[in-house]
């Protein structure tokens, strides 16, 4: 692996570096996001049980087929996890932000958003 310069190891930092943007606090994620998952896989496993449990009483393979089919009528929840926002994103948004709120000189925060377009290699 080669030595990277500063300038390359800013570029992928704001490339490759996330932040929370959805607005809740970032130290609960980790909390919710295994409580999510444990959700969907626990109604899951709720529904599934349901149907064999209505199967285990059926003699006949006539009702045993028609429950076995009820448990593939209903698709299985999922959860996925939404990827936060590139530093980048993050980074011009809040000089955007500091601009419309008078904190910030227009000038001086179009100059910042231009050094982040040019080290990303994109067009102002």
């Amino acid at each position: 692996m080669d030595r990277q310069t500063p300038q390359e190891r800013k570029r992928l930092s704001y490339l490759k570096d996330r932040r929370n943007s959805y607005g809740e606090n970032d130290k609960s994620s980790r909390r919710n996001i295994r409580r999510n998952k444990a959700a969907v896989h626990s109604a899951n496993r709720r529904h599934e049980h349901l149907v064999l449990a209505a199967l285990a009483g059926i003699r006949d393979i006539g009702g045993a087929e028609a429950v076995a089919d009820r448990l593939y009528v209903k698709r299985p929840k999922r959860w996925r996890k939404a990827p936060d926002q590139p530093l980048a994103e993050a980074v011009e948004y809040v000089l955007e932000r500091r601009v419309r709120l008078g904190i910030h000189d227009d000038g001086r925060a179009r100059h910042r958003i231009h050094r982040i377009h040019r080290r990303l290699d994109r067009p102002s």
